[in-house]
């Protein structure tokens, strides 16, 4: 299902932007208002979060959603 691989690459650029800003899945999730266990799924692409969820987390990682989803767009 391509959902799935949408899910996927999404967690994967978010992965990759968190690892380049030397933050552990723990540290954004507190700093995003998230539970640690969202950023996990997220990364692992199984779980769809809302547009808050990758909001919140896109402000902690000083990126845009436009640029979230152009990244994801590229790993396809």
């Amino acid at each position: 299902m391509r959902s799935r691989s949408i899910l996927r690459s999404l967690g994967e650029e978010v992965r990759e932007r968190r690892k380049r800003r030397n933050l552990t899945q723990e540290g954004l999730a507190f700093d995003a208002g998230v539970h640690p266990n969202v950023v996990g799924r997220l990364e692992r692409g199984v779980y769809n979060p809302t547009v808050m969820i990758l909001y919140a987390i896109s402000l902690r990682l000083n990126t845009s959603l436009q640029d979230l989803f152009a990244g994801a767009a590229k790993r396809q």
